[in-house]
């Protein structure tokens, strides 16, 4: 199931609701240039080194992936919701690298949804992030939750 909204509350995220994100491009300068800032290993940062290795060439940061698939969450619901920050992420698993040229496509499933006992104008949500890449496989998932506001009245 796939809704969409014009202002996410907590009410919104109904347990199986799937939100599908939208697509991004995945270049091989910003893998360089992420990965000479916070993930500075060779088949991150150095082609010719990277073409040796068991990846056969420059492949994302997994924290890289994960901060793409963080901006398409933000874009495509966090930035219009209630949202109130996240308490953590229980799981990430880099199933597959992420190359140049890849086109990353990202859903947020809706896994759990529970009202706070002692706050009653905010519940927890429970999410599950798949990225996937050009050819549909997956590539990475994020297991964790976020805090929202409940609506308004």
């Amino acid at each position: 199931m796939s809704i969409k909204t014009d202002r996410w509350y907590f009410e919104d995220f109904v347990p199986g609701t799937i939100i599908e994100l939208g697509q991004r491009i995945v270049t091989e300068e910003e893998i360089i240039s992420f990965a000479k800032q916070f993930d500075p290993q060779s088949f991150h940062v150095d082609k010719e080194v990277a073409s040796h290795s068991i990846f056969g060439g420059v492949i994302a940061s997994g924290w890289h992936t994960c901060g793409m698939i963080m901006r398409m969450v933000v874009d495509g619901f966090l930035a219009n919701s209630s949202s109130m920050g996240s308490p953590g992420v229980d799981e990430i698993r880099w199933i597959l690298p992420v190359r140049p040229g890849d086109i990353l496509s990202v859903t947020a499933e809706t896994t759990g949804s529970k009202l706070s006992a002692s706050k009653p104008d905010r519940g927890v949500i429970n999410t599950l992030w798949k990225a996937y890449n050009q050819e549909g496989k997956l590539v990475c998932t994020i297991a964790g939750m976020g805090m929202f506001g409940r609506r308004p009245g």
